[in-house]
């Protein structure tokens, strides 16, 4: 936006990098969850903290080039020009944020920290400004929403005042976590990894009874972290160091899950298990997945003690559907509890997330092991809600002068896509004439 003359105010609900690191070491150690800091909100949002994977496949959409050189230019390596896999790391990304943010200020935009918006002021069919949980207001004609995913506040206030949003397909799962060293050896087939290669990934499929359960986010010598927006949630995520040197390897496994109703399976063996059966999806009410996202959400934490520990199980056992005696280490710094995953998950995807595991471990082989612990829940890939916008012109359908804009919007799914997005609203947004 300043490239093409404007001056942004960027409203932050968070705080600024620095500060949030306190309320981060709150989340591991004293398991206490700022709704407003987090691994979520907070100077340069989820991305901050998701250790800069930038593999896109929507090169269709803008300059991926482009953005790269971009964070080459803020302090990234220039490697991520050149890898197939370009990857920053969670230890260099704050230093990243916080030169573009100076960058900001120095061409005259704002950002303000401690900055929740709390209300849209429409006057029909136009935006005329935000108002701020302090209760300030602020007038603008035009207002960018790129919230990212994990405000559900903002869905819920949308949905409030009638502006229209839509349900949209998202996935929920688990996060599996092997040693590297069995990753390695599963994808170079030797004892020791050569020091000159780095530790291996990988990306597995697979079809169960209709849906795809795939991995997604692989973290190689990464760690699993804890990523709620409220108290009484558990949610994880995984991300690497920018040497990937951690000895252990993360992924998420997760179900996708399709605006339709719910499916379930209708296998006997399911029902006599006693999971948890969720009420269809309500395909009238456009909150219905992100509900449905919540309460597994609000489950994992009743199961983890009312506290960031995650419910958690060894990988054949969850398997074989069996308690774990004992559970292997984990790089989760609030720590693991044992618990039957497939009694937490709901039937349609704990059934499929087993069938999953049992076909990776065929196509991969050393991947099925009890060495190997199940993590849960992996909930936020994307978002479970999309607020629409015109083709031509990228403002909401209905409200003049609002851009929802993306992962929050429902028009990304990483860094590299959202970038881009950002781009592609930026060089659409006219100021009103009066």
């Amino acid at each position: 936006m300043i490239e093409r003359g404007y001056r942004p105010i960027i409203l932050e609900r968070g705080k600024d990098v620095r500060s949030r690191r306190r309320d981060l070491a709150a989340i591991n150690k004293e398991h206490l969850v700022d709704p407003d800091s987090n691994y979520c909100f907070g100077e340069g949002g989820a991305g901050t903290y998701s250790d800069g994977k930038l593999y896109t496949r929507s090169h269709k959409r803008g300059d991926v080039e482009g953005v790269l050189r971009t964070l080459v230019a803020f302090g990234a390596s220039p490697d991520i020009l050149v890898d197939a896999h370009p990857h920053i790391g969670t230890n260099k990304l704050p230093g990243i944020i916080i030169a573009m943010r100076e960058a900001i200020e120095r061409a005259g935009g704002e950002v303000r920290f401690n900055s929740r918006v709390t209300d849209l002021l429409i006057e029909q069919p136009r935006m005329r400004g935000v108002q701020l949980a302090d209760g300030s207001t602020l007038e603008a004609d035009v207002v960018v929403l790129a919230t990212g995913h994990g405000a559900r506040d903002i869905y819920h206030l949308l949905h409030s005042k009638g502006v229209r949003i839509e349900r949209k397909d998202f996935a929920i799962g688990v996060r599996v976590e092997h040693p590297q060293s069995i990753i390695d050896h599963a994808q170079y087939h030797c004892a020791v990894r050569d020091p000159l290669l780095p530790p291996a990934s990988y990306s597995l499929v697979q079809q169960v009874e209709g849906l795809g359960v795939y991995s997604f986010c692989m973290c190689p010598g990464g760690i699993i972290a804890p990523c709620a927006t409220s108290p009484d949630e558990v949610v994880t995520n995984g991300w690497s160091p920018s040497k990937r040197n951690n000895p252990f390897a993360n992924s998420g496994i997760v179900v996708s899950l399709t605006p339709g109703p719910s499916p379930s399976l209708r296998s006997a063996r399911d029902d006599e298990r006693g999971g948890m059966h969720r009420a269809p999806f309500d395909p009238q009410d456009p909150l219905a997945g992100m509900n449905y996202q919540r309460e597994v959400e609000h489950s994992a934490w009743m199961a983890g003690g009312q506290r960031q520990s995650a419910p958690a199980q060894r990988l054949d056992d969850f398997i074989m559907r069996r308690m774990s005696m004992d559970l292997p280490d984990c790089s989760y710094l609030p720590g693991i509890v044992p618990y039957r995953l497939d009694e937490l998950l709901p039937v349609e995807i704990a059934s499929r997330l087993r069938e999953g595991f049992i076909a990776f471990g065929q196509k991969m082989r050393g991947y099925r092991t009890n060495e190997a612990v199940v993590v849960a829940v992996e909930s936020r890939t994307s978002s479970p809600v999309r607020i629409p916008r015109d083709r031509d012109t990228l403002q909401h359908v209905e409200v003049e002068g609002l851009y929802p804009c993306g992962e929050g919007a429902g028009y990304a799914g990483g860094i590299v896509s959202a970038a881009m997005d950002g781009e592609r609203v930026a060089a659409a947004i006219r100021i009103p004439a009066s």
